[in-house]
This record gives structure tokens, C-alpha cells and sequence, in this order.
């Protein structure tokens, strides 16, 4: 009796170990957000409680954008939305992620804004633009002044951080700078006589946003990511469905202090990527702009040139579909 009894409540004693131990390994996974409607639309998923219906505990984390990737790489994080130029310039410094998800690509919300009097990228040539460099903005700027005809060296960059693009406009200092939303739209009302010289969506696929994971979480939380991408798919519904639009974006205007009707049309400038979509671009195999893979190639190559780093990222260390394909 007392050895079934000892039995028993040995038995119950290690489920509840296990239990507790399980329980503990299911903290909340962290993902690292910034102002890009992409990304934004992370806070859909949050207060319409699709992480829940997926079965997975989500802390979002709110930041401005270089500092979400330096959080990312200091390990404070398990994911960050970053580009996926930029997940390559993070993974140079220590922090890789892999990108597990392509959130959209820009649809005309990056530009190249010009201050009054300049009325295309050919009139940029002997003139400042401030840009942050090595950065997403850089490679749209490069693509702009190819497509002119120009080089780095028919202009002089004044590195600025993105965030401060449009005051650096109004200052006088540049002749254009290079931005996405809101930065871009907040250079165009400071500057009245301000207009877009070149945009994304100029170069579509030139710019992927996308969630990058942390190999270790990926490893030890891999079915808990594929309820994170669940969750995300519920979300896109929501925001591309007519009938539920309006509260989606009132959700995302929300979390940046806008209005409603100042966000909306930073949706149009922002392809956010149906399931089937965002299967078909990350599973092709192209070396242009109509796939991860492709784009991933020439920003790397871009980031080499530009001494960002020393040599080429192993890319297949840097994608990982499989989760995305699982939906």
C-alpha cells in the first residue's frame, strides 16, 4: 500500500516537474517592432487577440528602428522586424537572425524626396543628400542614381538618421534626402514645393521587410514560431478585409499617434504580402528583385561594396522558409 502510495505520488511529483519545467521554458517570445506600416500591423495581431487564437504568448516590444537592431543583436530580443538588407548588416556585427517571414515589400513608401527646384534625380548631381548610410535608404538611393545615369561619385552623402530626414530637409543643408513613412511624407509637408524623385515602388522587391529570428529561439521554439506566423496571417486578413479594414487601421494609426485618415494611405504604399504571395517570393530562386533570395543576392553585394562589411553573407543562413511553407 505505502510503496503504490510513494509510487504514485513519485509519479505526480515528476509530472509536475515537468510541468513546471515546461511552463518555464514558455515565456513570452519578444519581438522587436518599429514605425513601418509592416510592422505596425504586428499590433493588429495584439488587440484583436490572434496570438491567443494561435496559442502562443507574444511580447511585443515598441522601439525606433536602428536601436530595435542593435536590442536584436545585444540578445534582448528573439526577433526584430528589420529589412532584409539590414538583417544581413545585424548578422555582420554578431547578431544573426534568420528571416523566417516576409511581413511586405515597399510599394512607394521609401523615396527620395528633393527640396523645391529639384525636379529629378538628374538635377542631384554636384549636390548633398542626406541619407543614412550603409542602410536600407542607401540602396534605394543607389538604384535611384543609376537609373539617372549617376554614381555615388556625381554626389556628396551627408549621413543623416532617417528619423531626422526631415528636418535636415527644411534646415536647407541638402538638396534631397532619402527616407520611408512617415519620415518621407513628414520631409514632403515640412518642405512646401518638396516632392518624390524616385520611390520604391520604382524598384519593387528592392526592399523585403521581414521577421528575423534568433537561431537559438528558432531551435528551442520553432512550433511556437509557426503560431507566431499563424497569428500574423490572421492579422493580414484582417487588415486586407473591406469589411474589417477600418478598425485595422484605426488599431495601427493608433499605436503612432495618427489619425486614421493621415495612416491609411501608408498602406498603399506598403505591399503587405498575402500567404500564397509571400510563399511564392521566398520560395523562387531568381537573382533579381522578384524574390528574397534574388534581392537578398544584390543587397549583399551592395553592402560589400559599400564597405559595410568585408565579404559575403552565406545566405542560406540567413532564410529559412520552411516555417512559412508548414501554413
Amino acid at each position: 500500500m505505502k510503496s503504490t502510495l510513494l509510487k504514485t505520488l513519485t509519479l505526480a511529483a515528476a509530472g509536475w516537474l515537468g510541468f513546471t519545467a515546461a511552463y518555464a521554458e514558455k515565456e513570452p517570445l519578444t519581438i522587436g517592432y518599429s514605425d513601418w506600416p509592416g510592422w505596425v500591423a504586428w499590433e493588429v495581431a495584439k488587440e484583436k487577440g490572434f496570438f491567443e487564437k494561435a496559442g502562443v504568448e507574444v511580447e511585443l516590444k515598441w522601439f525606433e528602428y536602428v536601436p530595435s537592431m542593435d536590442a536584436f543583436a545585444a540578445k534582448q530580443l528573439d526577433a526584430v522586424c528589420m529589412t532584409n538588407g539590414d538583417t544581413l548588416v545585424t548578422g555582420a556585427t554578431g547578431g544573426r537572425g534568420v528571416m523566417i517571414l516576409i511581413n511586405d515589400y515597399s510599394n512607394g513608401n521609401d523615396m527620395v524626396v528633393g527640396a523645391p527646384g529639384i525636379e529629378s534625380i538628374k538635377d542631384l548631381k554636384g549636390k548633398k543628400i542626406g541619407v543614412e548610410v550603409g542602410f536600407v535608404s542607401h540602396l534605394l538611393l543607389s538604384n535611384a542614381l543609376k537609373s539617372a545615369g549617376l554614381t555615388e561619385e556625381d554626389v556628396e552623402l551627408v549621413n543623416v538618421p532617417t528619423d531626422q530626414t526631415p528636418q535636415t530637409l527644411a534646415s536647407g543643408e541638402v538638396s534631397a534626402i532619402v527616407a520611408w513613412q512617415p519620415n518621407s511624407g513628414q520631409a514632403l509637408k515640412a518642405v512646401p514645393g518638396s516632392k518624390p524623385l524616385y520611390t520604391s515602388a520604382d524598384a519593387k522587391g528592392l526592399i523585403y521587410d521581414v521577421l528575423a529570428v534568433s537561431p537559438q529561439s528558432l531551435a528551442k521554439r520553432r512550433d511556437d514560431w509557426v503560431k507566431v506566423l499563424k497569428a500574423w496571417y490572421m492579422a493580414v486578413d484582417f487588415i486586407k478585409d473591406p469589411k474589417t479594414q477600418d478598425e485595422a487601421v484605426a488599431i495601427m494609426a493608433a499605436r503612432v499617434n495618427l489619425k486614421a485618415d493621415e495612416y491609411k494611405p501608408f498602406l498603399a504604399g506598403t505591399f503587405i504580402l498575402p500567404l500564397e504571395e509571400a510563399k511564392k517570393i521566398g520560395n523562387a530562386k531568381t537573382d533579381d528583385f522578384s524574390s528574397l533570395i534574388g534581392s537578398t543576392k544584390i543587397v549583399d553585394a551592395f553592402q560589400v561594396e559599400q564597405e559595410v562589411y568585408e565579404k559575403p553573407m552565406n545566405l542560406k543562413r540567413y532564410i529559412d522558409m520552411s516555417l512559412l511553407n508548414e501554413l
